[in-house]
């Protein structure tokens, strides 16, 4: 599944799950938080036109690991988000508001 299908996929979800117990509302931010970060590394990697491979080598990670981080299957820590932003030749932007995140990484200039 792609990752625009698997979006609108967990988009709907939410959107469907509207009266949800506290516990299951916070699992679905901190879920939508990692896959946010995850859509934020795959866009700027294949932006790069590099492979995941690729990628791992320059952050010094394997290839699952990306796999796993982009599908939003991880969390990972400050120093790892600050190698990937190396290996992705960009800054990370994160902001963080309540239940509302934006995750964006901006190419260095040339």
């Amino acid at each position: 599944m792609s990752h625009t299908r698997w979006k609108l996929a967990r988009e709907r979800a939410i959107t469907e799950g509207q009266n949800e117990l506290p516990e299951v509302e916070a699992m679905r931010t901190e879920i939508r938080m990692a896959f946010d970060l995850g859509q934020a590394v795959y866009d700027r990697r294949t932006a790069l036109g590099i492979s995941q491979t690729e990628l791992a080598k320059l952050a010094n990670m394997t290839q699952p690991q990306i796999s796993k981080l982009e599908l939003g299957g991880t969390v990972p820590t400050l120093p790892l988000l600050a190698r990937l932003a190396k290996a992705l030749d960009a800054s990370l932007n994160i902001a963080l508001d309540g239940d509302t995140s934006t995750v964006a990484f901006t190419p260095h200039a040339a």
